[in-house]
């Protein structure tokens, strides 16, 4: 290969970006010292293999401007192209060169810089590719599994193309406070996710002020809004902002959320608004179809009563089982629930039926809980002790009390689960059964009643 070394070497030195990849792979091969240091790159070996989409545009996919199937050998396609990660404006020469030992063949882009040539009145005219830059966003998004995804991936390429430190999505709690649901932060940037939930409602109250006005939030300097918002003032200033864009997501003219851009460079700042409200509209869609997947996953999962999950949830929770990890199946059977509906009625019925949840969700919230009968109540326990396991009876008991509910209780543990469930189920069951005949022994009730 020692001809395309060569070439390589002729490129070492010039003042354009200068990259090759393998046609096939996508990996690249080859960085000049000017585009590694564009890059913050060491050496060449802190590149190849990378995928040139990952690595130079920051995206999980290959680009949809990418014209590997228009290239051949000896011809050079030009093009123009402002690149976020660099901000940079480039003219594009791009071309295929075949190595002759092997028969590969390799796509070669340089690019001149031409930002200067862009400028009007000092600040590039970025905006002028921003169509571009939504389309292909919108795409990236778009070829996503999930909503969820979706939207991570519209806040990473928002990020990276307006140069910002930190993308985010604050969305309102049942409490009426802020929760940030979603956060993209650029290299070397601490997160502030985990810091940023119930936010008191005061702190944002003036931004929801502008949002019912139709108005979005952007200032070049933290200290404009040092006297006319104090709260957010420190609430930005403890997170190192000192420049942002925020705008409202609406559905159907309600404020359901706001999503924005921390510290973009001063020329992101004259078209930022722009992007985020046009990529708004996307972002509310996907939050819809995200609710109503949750929704319908809810009604697949969960029993409607209690919230428990139903046999779907359970079968699904013990596929995620650890065979070589503890578990402890406790089996429940609400005792008298036919007796109160009976004679009081089905509404005391359901009643009753949720004081015993309640009882179970307070002993072993944190495991698998599910109703997976009229009156029977599973929870399995995966990776708990024997002691702990047995700790939780206790409590589960003195919630029983506590609720004025009786259940029949049957426990199993075993070091590790590789019996499967039907033989713990079985076990557990019939230690269940055994209380249940304690019980009414012990009452004098007549259990047919």
């Amino acid at each position: 290969m020692k001809e395309v070394k060569d070439i390589w070497q002729f490129f070492e030195n010039m003042n354009e970006y200068v990259y090759a990849t393998d046609i096939e792979t996508h990996e690249i091969v080859y960085m000049n010292r000017k585009t590694l240091q564009a890059y913050g790159l060491q050496s060449l070996e802190d590149a190849k293999g990378k995928k040139c989409y990952e690595l130079l545009q920051k995206t999980m996919i290959p680009c949809g401007m990418c014209n590997n199937d228009r290239l051949s050998v000896g011809e050079f396609e030009e093009w123009h192209y402002y690149n976020p990660i660099i901000d940079r404006y480039l003219m594009l020469k791009d071309t295929l060169i075949e190595d002759s030992a092997n028969g590969k063949k390799y796509r070669v882009e340089l690019g001149v810089d031409i930002s200067e040539k862009r400028t009007q009145d000092g600040v590039i005219q970025k905006y002028q590719n921003m169509e571009f830059m939504i389309n292909e966003g919108l795409r990236i998004a778009l070829q996503t599994a999930t909503p969820e995804q979706s939207i991570e991936v519209i806040l990473e390429y928002l990020g990276n193309s307006l140069n910002g430190e930190r993308t985010y999505i604050f969305e309102r709690n049942e409490r009426g406070r802020d929760d940030n649901t979603y956060e993209w932060v650029a290299e070397g940037i601490s997160r502030e996710k985990e810091n940023l939930q119930d936010i008191p409602p005061e702190i944002c109250a003036h931004w929801y002020r502008m949002f019912q006005e139709g108005k979005f939030i952007v200032f070049k300097d933290l200290e404009e809004i040092r006297e006319s918002d104090p709260l957010q003032y420190e609430n930005l200033k403890r997170q190192n902002i000192h420049s942002l864009v925020v705008v409202p997501l609406y559905d159907d003219g309600k404020v359901i959320a706001f999503y924005g851009v921390d510290n973009p460079p001063p020329p992101s700042l004259e078209y930022a608004s722009n992007m985020l409200q046009i990529m708004g509209h996307f972002l509310v869609s996907c939050i819809k179809r995200r609710n109503l997947m949750s929704l319908l996953e809810n009604m697949s999962y969960k029993d409607q009563l209690t919230k428990l999950g139903n046999r779907f949830a359970m079968e699904k929770y013990i596929n995620e089982i650890d065979a070589e990890k503890s578990i402890g199946v406790v089996y429940c059977d609400i005792t008298g629930l036919k007796r109160v509906n009976d004679s009081m009625g089905h509404e005391a019925g359901d009643q009753l039926i949720l004081r015993a949840c309640d009882s179970l969700k307070k002993a072993f919230g944190e495991y698998g809980l599910f109703r997976i009968g009229g009156d029977e109540l599973l929870a399995l326990c995966a990776g708990i002790e024997h002691a702990a396991l047995m700790e939780r009876i206790g409590l589960l008991k003195e919630c029983m009390k506590q609720n004025n509910v009786n259940m029949a209780v049957g426990e199993i543990w075993r070091e590790k689960y590789q019996t499967g469930l039907d033989t713990l189920l079985q076990e557990s069951e019939k230690r269940m059964y055994a209380d249940k005949a304690a019980y009414y022994k012990r009452t004098g009730i007549d259990r047919r009643k």
